[in-house]
C-alpha cells in the first residue's frame, strides 16, 4: 500500500511540475518548445554540414544554445509559476525573456548558415549588427531575471527553505549571466590593432592568454592551453536549477530532523558556496589558467571553500 502511496504521489508531483512549466506563460512554453525543435534541427544539420568556424562545426554552437534555452526558459517558467498577485508582470516577464532568446538563437542560426561566427564577430556592419543586438537582447533577460528574483524576495512563502532556494538561484545565476560580458572586452592583441589602425573583425573573446580556436575539451570547447571564462559562465547560468534542486534536496532529506531556520541555513550557506565556485572559476580563468590545468594556488582555494562549506553546513546540522 505504501509503495502504491508513493508511485502515485511521485506521478502527482511529476504532473505538478509539467503543469508549472508548460502553463505560467504561453511566450515560455513556445521558446521552451520551439529551442527543443531546434536542438533537433542542428542534429540533422550537423550531419550534413562539415563546416568549421573557429575550428569547430558550424552547428555545434546553436546546439549548445538550444539546450541552454530549453533549460532557462523552462526552470523560469516554473519559478514564475510561484509569484503570486503579478499576472501581467509575469507576462511582460515571460514574453520579453522569450522574445530576447528568439532574437539571440535567430541571429545565432542566421551565421551558422552563413558559415561565420555570431558572437564577437564585426566583420562587417551586418555582422557587427547581429553582435549588437543580440547582446542588448541578452540584458533584456538578465533585467528579467532580475525582475523574477525581485518578485520572489516579495513573495510570502511557508517553505523558506524552497523559497530561499529559488531566490538565490536566480541571484546567482544573474551573477553568471553577467560574466558574460567580460568575454566582449577587446583583447590586448586587439586593443593593440586598433590603435594601430588595424581593421579588426573579431572584438573580444573566450579565452584569457591565448587565442580562440585553439585546443580546447570536447562538445564545449573550453580552452585546454590558458584561460577560458566560459565554464565560469556555464556553472553560473545552471545555478537557475542547481540551487533550486539543492532547496529540494534539503526539503526532503532534513525535514523530520530539522527546523525550518536550520534548513534554510543549510541552503544558503550551499547557494553561497556555489556562488563562491562561479568567483573561483573566474579568477582561474583571469589568471590564464587551463579549467583543467588548476596550479597549486587554485586547488588550494577550491579545498578552501569546500572545507569552509563544509564546516559551516555541518555546524548547522549538528546544533542543537
Amino acid at each position: 500500500m505504501s509503495t502504491l502511496t508513493t508511485r502515485m504521489e511521485q506521478k502527482s508531483s511529476e504532473t505538478d511540475l509539467w503543469r508549472r512549466v508548460l502553463g505560467t506563460d504561453r511566450f515560455l512554453t513556445w521558446s521552451f518548445g520551439g529551442s527543443i525543435v531546434l536542438f533537433l534541427a542542428t542534429i540533422v544539420l550537423s550531419i550534413f554540414d562539415s563546416r568549421l568556424v573557429t575550428g569547430v562545426p558550424v552547428w555545434v554552437k546553436p546546439m549548445k544554445f538550444a539546450i541552454s534555452i530549453t533549460l532557462y526558459t523552462g526552470t523560469l517558467a516554473w519559478l514564475l509559476s510561484y509569484v503570486e498577485g503579478h499576472p501581467r508582470l509575469v507576462r511582460w516577464i515571460g514574453g520579453l525573456t522569450a522574445l530576447g532568446f528568439l532574437v539571440e538563437i535567430v541571429g545565432i542560426f542566421v551565421q551558422a548558415a552563413r558559415g561565420v561566427g555570431s558572437h564577437f564577430n564585426v566583420g562587417t556592419p551586418f555582422d557587427a549588427a547581429i553582435f549588437s543586438l543580440m547582446g542588448t537582447f541578452v540584458m533584456v533577460i538578465w533585467v528579467m531575471n532580475i525582475a523574477t528574483a525581485v518578485l520572489l524576495m516579495r513573495q510570502k512563502m511557508d517553505n523558506q527553505p524552497f523559497a530561499w532556494a529559488l531566490r538565490l538561484g536566480l541571484v546567482v545565476t544573474a551573477v553568471g549571466a553577467i560574466l558574460g560580458f567580460l568575454m566582449t572586452s577587446p583583447t590586448p592583441d586587439q586593443l593593440s590593432a586598433m590603435q594601430a589602425g588595424d581593421v579588426v573583425t573579431v572584438m573580444g573573446a573566450h579565452s584569457v592568454g591565448v587565442e580562440d580556436g585553439g585546443p580546447g575539451l570536447p562538445f564545449v570547447g573550453w580552452s585546454t592551453e590558458g584561460g577560458d571564462i566560459r565554464p565560469a559562465h556555464f556553472v553560473g547560468l545552471h545555478a537557475l536549477q542547481i540551487i533550486p534542486l539543492l532547496g529540494i534536496f534539503v526539503n526532503r532529506r532534513t525535514s523530520r530532523r530539522l527546523s525550518n531556520g536550520r534548513r534554510t541555513a543549510l541552503v544558503v550557506t550551499g547557494g553561497l558556496g556555489y556562488l563562491g565556485l562561479i568567483l573561483l572559476l573566474l579568477w582561474q580563468a583571469l589568471r590564464a589558467q587551463p579549467l583543467i590545468a588548476p596550479d597549486g594556488l587554485t586547488l588550494a582555494a577550491l579545498a578552501g571553500l569546500v572545507a569552509v562549506v563544509s564546516l559551516v553546513g555541518t555546524a548547522v546540522f549538528l546544533k542543537k
